[in-house]
């Protein structure tokens, strides 16, 4: 019985190689079939995000498992199984838990700490469930990665803090407003990034966004994704008094928004305006800052804030890992517990056969015994039974878990000793 796992992700493939052999939730279930018939494997379940797939496997024919898997991963990818090994790593027991968990944990994630592959993990499990392609110790195993991740990001703040250049600029939003529900934005540009911010900003309350672009199309695409409104840039202006935030990421060569534009409007306005500057060249004059009433941020002020973030997450992935290598241990001992259940078994059985026999034979020593004497009897055979086995058990379990080079020694010993049928 071993755990490995075979696999690929953003730091061993490039995305080219990682968008052939990734899987969909409808490829897994029609691929399942397939999966279950590989002889070679007890148990299996398949986690296929953007950035990887790996394939996790429950097998007493290790050397086999891994042959079939990189078959079957050949055949749909295309890929030669040779082209596959550049990219391929496989990891077996210890290192295949230890990997999951830290998978779990987000922090083998691109972005270290994000917390969508919690969710990942946790389809992986229910697909495995559901196409019956998971044994017991998958179905254990991925249990104790999700604990993993609940824990990490319950006694942890590894996924606190904005990482990314859109998401950073949000949160300083909501850090100068306090809050953003009731505020109206306005989106400049509608490529990835202002997709990306906008999105962000949806998911944090705000409920009316103006979106222009130099292609008014795309600026209806993204005005209809994020549930916000198109401005055609020719009535940009009088837009402006209206928005409480400015957030600019076009591909302009000069900037979109200079001062003299902006400066009619803010005489007349009360209430503070936040602008946002994310594009490189700069999409909004720098003398916009010195506006009354505006408060001007560029890409330099939101990379700092990032890369503090990412030194606060840095710090806080020391202590996920201590949480990873304790979920760790306690898991690889389970697992070593379980060399030790068909001995205690057949011990639980032979004694319980000798039990009934010895009670039998008492109560045919009695005439007539009452309900309440063969209720006395069986409780006193109960008793010594599971007396005398607690203690042998849990020295057995304990043994098995700390001392598992040892085991198979005293496994032996007490089949001899005891004549236990296999």
């Amino acid at each position: 019985m071993s755990i490995i796992v075979i696999g690929l992700n953003h730091k061993s493939a490039p995305v080219e190689v990682r968008e052939r052999v990734s899987l969909s939730r409808p490829q897994i279930i029609k691929h399942s079939p397939v999966v279950r018939d590989i002889p070679s494997l007890s148990g299996c379940a398949i986690l296929s995000t953007c950035n990887r797939t790996e394939i996790y496997c429950n097998t007493d024919n290790i050397d086999q498992a891994i042959q079939d898997i990189m078959d079957l991963v050949a055949q749909r990818s295309g890929f030669s199984i040779e082209e596959l090994r550049q990219y391929i790593y496989i990891f077996q027991d210890e290192e295949a838990v230890k990997h999951l968990f830290t998978v779990s944990a987000g922090l083998d994630s691109l972005v270290l700490g994000e917390c969508q592959i919690q969710g990942q993990v946790q389809d992986a499990y229910d697909i495995a469930l559901q196409e019956h392609l998971s044994d017991s110790i998958i179905n254990t195993l991925f249990m104790n990665a999700l604990t993993v991740g609940k824990r990490v990001r319950t006694e942890t703040q590894v996924d606190r803090q904005a990482v990314s250049i859109s998401s950073a600029a949000v949160e300083m939003a909501k850090a100068f407003f306090g809050a953003l529900e009731g505020k109206k934005v306005l989106v400049l540009g509608a490529g990835e990034t202002s997709e990306l911010t906008s999105r962000h900003l949806v998911s944090n309350g705000i409920s009316s966004i103006m979106v222009a672009n130099r292609t008014f199309e795309r600026a209806q695409w993204l005005a209809e994704e994020i549930g916000g409104q198109a401005v055609r840039l020719d009535h940009l202006q009088s837009f402006l008094p209206t928005a409480d935030l400015i957030i600019s990421s076009t591909a302009s060569p000069k900037y979109f928004i200079e001062a003299k534009d902006l400066a009619p409007h803010i005489q007349r306005r009360q209430d503070p305006l936040l602008v946002i500057d994310i594009a490189v060249p700069r999409d909004i004059d720098p003398a916009v800052g010195d506006l009354p009433a505006v408060t001007l941020y560029d890409i330099d002020d939101l990379q700092t804030a990032v890369n503090r973030n990412k030194a606060y997450r840095a710090k806080e992935a020391i202590a996920a890992r201590d949480i990873v290598q304790e979920e760790l241990e306690d898991f690889l001992f389970w697992l070593d517990t379980l060399w030790v259940i068909p001995t205690i078994v057949r011990m639980r059985d032979q004694l319980e056969e000798i039990k009934e026999k010895e009670i039998r034979k008492a109560l045919n020593r009695i005439d007539h015994p009452s309900d309440r004497e063969i209720k006395i009897i069986e409780q006193m055979a109960n008793g010594i039974v599971n007396q005398w086995l607690h203690t042998p058990m849990t020295n057995m379990k304990r043994l098995a878990g700390r001392r598992i080079n040892e085991i198979d020694c005293y496994i032996q010993a007490i089949n001899d000793l005891w004549d236990l049928k296999s």
